[in-house]
């Protein structure tokens, strides 16, 4: 029979065939597509004609459409709906993936005509060449000017690296995937109903009888805020931190340490002082020293207001009669306690206002008013029943299929992100992005959000923006193709619009008898918003710089000492835990994405909260000038430019961080 991944897709904005794709049709469309992508790589490297940009960048561009094809669908659903078929084939491709790559960025004649057109640079237009500098500049941190054993060593550490990336994931997966506490009816008191019914529907994911606690973050933390049961707390929370290091087979410490070691010698292999200098080259950030003087400017005084908000909730602990230190599973239980009490905002009453379908609505009515766009639901079948998809037009021109895939489940890695099984490009055809948002949201009837989750719901949103309002030629710089410390500006600054009260006044709506959010109670919610920012900036730092520091100078032998030491040293109140510990910090581990980059978020960040005062600078947060600015240079661009150049041509200025310090609400502190 004809494999689905390799015939033409016919359905309706060329969607991908899901519900004729099984597992074993994958494997056979990955080679497939690997032997269709060596002969168009050999041809670009064997081909007689002179060099020009043509007949190497552009063929390039070109010649691997059907593996990025099998490859867009299937690790979308090997993170989003996994299957122990997809987990296997996960683990073989890994390294017949970067075998692949090596070969290409190994390939003497290929690398040669680059460097020939490279050398012919004159004449071509800005786009073409930004598009070969990143080529050029891809093949040389590959390893392109290496030979010999050098070269080798290193196609053997970026294959080692890929398996480990993989393994580490699906530890993690597997460990959250089967630890759950099955709670008595007693246990629920106190509880608000929205946690109770999504531990009840917990229990029938986990097809257990009763209500579960798992270890979905939109599950556990309301347990944390409103459970009145200390020892099922501690219990719950000690399950939740470590994961990857219980001792069993998905213990991921051993992982951990390989994976520093291999990425220090790739780092030494390629000539740098450390693998924190060869990562932070290409991003905004530059050096290590420039990372570390950020994050150490915000630590302080973030540091400071965490600590004498322990000192409060102490009190409030020591006061209902517990001895002892305030520990971490005790801190947002009554940090939830002192909200309600000092702002008078109770998140069971906040969360009936925050459904999900609404602040789908809200997402979709600001990218509306800021940006045109239209969305469609669509009636198509999809990868999971959970799933579902929107056409997004403008002016009835259309612009993407965006699919929503917002509830937690055991075959989905935990977190929220955005990727594209397609991704936009003119190159070949007017191809327009296939984007997907996953969350893990708690399921429940209906679906209530936190304003964590509904937070996240915007941010991911906000890089979905990015991926569906892409406009440039090449595949390679398209969409969120940008360093990787700007790359969270687009998703970082759509969460803001969340806080407008007149997008809340018109989307936040009880979702039993649909009348606005009171004003009162949108008064204090708003109010509210840089409440225990302390906890949370501190928590984020606390992984960043160990982040940083495990990656800026020799490789530690037992990362677990390391992080202890580095945690030590900048005196991390000892009622917070970093928001990552080393055995579970995906973001880093289960591939290079992140490594030494954690703290592209408050890059971004600096940039984000100045972008957008720039819109409360007009009088209208939906400035339609400003608006059609940050689509140019912003939303539109993709790796185009330089981000620097980029934010520049936007604002006409680089931020301080005095913008981050406000808006965290620690500007006093400092």
């Amino acid at each position: 029979m004809t494999n689905p991944l390799l015939s033409e897709w016919t359905a309706e904005f060329a969607l991908p065939p899901f519900a004729d794709i099984k597992d074993t049709d994958f494997a056979p469309a990955f080679e497939a597509g690997l032997t269709e992508a060596r002969a168009n790589i050999a041809a670009i490297a064997q081909n007689p004609a002179v060099p020009d940009f043509a007949n190497v960048i552009e063929a390039m561009e070109l010649a691997q459409t059907t593996l990025d094809r099998v490859a867009g669908v299937f690790y979308n659903l090997a993170g989003a709906d996994s299957t122990p078929g997809r987990e296997a084939l996960q683990r073989d491709l890994a390294p017949k993936l970067s075998a692949f790559s090596s070969e290409v960025t190994n390939n003497k004649a290929l690398f040669a005509r680059i460097e020939a057109v490279w050398a012919a640079r004159a004449g071509l237009g800005a786009e073409q060449l930004r598009v070969l500098d990143l080529y050029r500049r891809m093949f040389i941190r590959s390893g392109a000017q290496l030979d010999g054993a050098a070269a080798n060593r290193l196609t053997a550490v970026k294959g080692r690296l890929a398996v480990l990336g993989t393994a580490f994931s699906q530890n993690l997966l597997a460990d959250e995937r089967e630890w759950f506490l099955q709670v008595a009816e007693a246990d629920l008191e106190g509880l608000p109903e929205f946690v109770i019914a999504s531990a009840r529907a917990a229990g029938l994911e986990k097809e257990v009888s009763g209500p579960v606690i798992t270890l979905s973050r939109s599950l556990i933390v309301p347990f944390l805020q409103f459970s009145p049961r200390r020892e099922l707390r501690q219990k719950a929370y000690l399950a939740w931190v470590s994961r990857g290091e219980n001792g069993n087979a998905y213990d991921n410490r051993a992982l951990a340490a390989e994976i520093l070691a291999l990425r220090d010698e790739r780092a030494k292999l390629l000539g740098y002082a450390s693998f924190a200098d060869f990562k932070l080259e290409p991003e905004m950030a530059k050096t290590p020293a420039a990372v570390r003087d950020l994050l150490m400017r915000v630590w302080q005084p973030a540091k400071a207001k965490a600590e004498a908000d322990a000192d409060i909730l102490e009190a409030m602990m020591l006061a209902e009669g517990i001895n002892g230190p305030l520990e971490p599973w005790d801190w947002r239980y009554y940090s939830e306690k002192r909200r309600r009490a000092e702002h008078d905002l109770d998140e069971a009453i906040l969360k009936p206002y925050l459904s999900l379908e609404a602040m789908i609505g809200a997402c979709f009515d600001c990218a509306n008013r800021l940006f045109g766009l239209e969305f469609r639901r669509l009636d198509v079948a999809l990868y999971h029943p959970d799933a579902r998809a929107w056409e997004v037009t403008r002016g009835g021109q259309h612009i993407a299929v965006f699919i929503g895939d917002y509830f937690a489940r055991g075959a989905k890695r935990s977190g929220a992100w955005c990727s594209a099984m397609r991704s936009q490009k003119k190159l070949g055809g007017d191809v327009r992005p296939l984007v997907v948002n996953v969350c893990n949201f708690a399921k429940g009837e209906p679906a209530l959000l936190s304003y964590d989750d509904a937070r996240t719901l915007f941010h991911e949103f906000g890089h979905a923006l990015h991926q569906m309002l892409s406009d440039v030629t090449y595949g390679f710089i398209s969409g969120t193709s940008v360093a990787r410390d700007f790359v969270e500006l687009p998703s970082q600054l759509y969460e803001h619009w969340l806080e407008v009260p007149e997008v809340l006044e018109k989307h936040a709506r009880h979702v039993v008898t649909g009348e606005a959010m009171p004003a009162d109670l949108l008064k204090r919610f708003l109010a509210a918003g840089t409440y225990d920012q302390g906890f949370a900036t501190v928590e984020f730092l606390a992984s960043a710089l160990v982040d940083l520091a495990f990656h800026e100078g020799a490789a530690p032998a037992d990362p677990m000492a390391k992080q202890a030491e580095i945690l030590a040293e900048i005196g991390l109140p000892p009622a917070i835990r970093m928001r990552h510990a080393t055995p579970h910090f995906a973001h880093v581990f289960s591939g290079d994405g992140y490594s030494s980059g954690y703290y592209s978020y408050m890059w971004s960040e600096v940039m984000d909260a100045d972008a957008f005062a720039a819109f409360e600078e007009t009088g209208d947060v939906f400035d339609p000038v400003l608006a059609a600015r940050l689509e140019k240079y912003i939303l539109s661009a993709g790796g185009s430019q330089d981000a620097e150049a980029l934010y520049l041509q936007f604002r006409g200025r680089m931020p301080g961080v005095e913008p981050l310090l406000k808006g965290r609400g620690l500007l006093d502190v400092a």
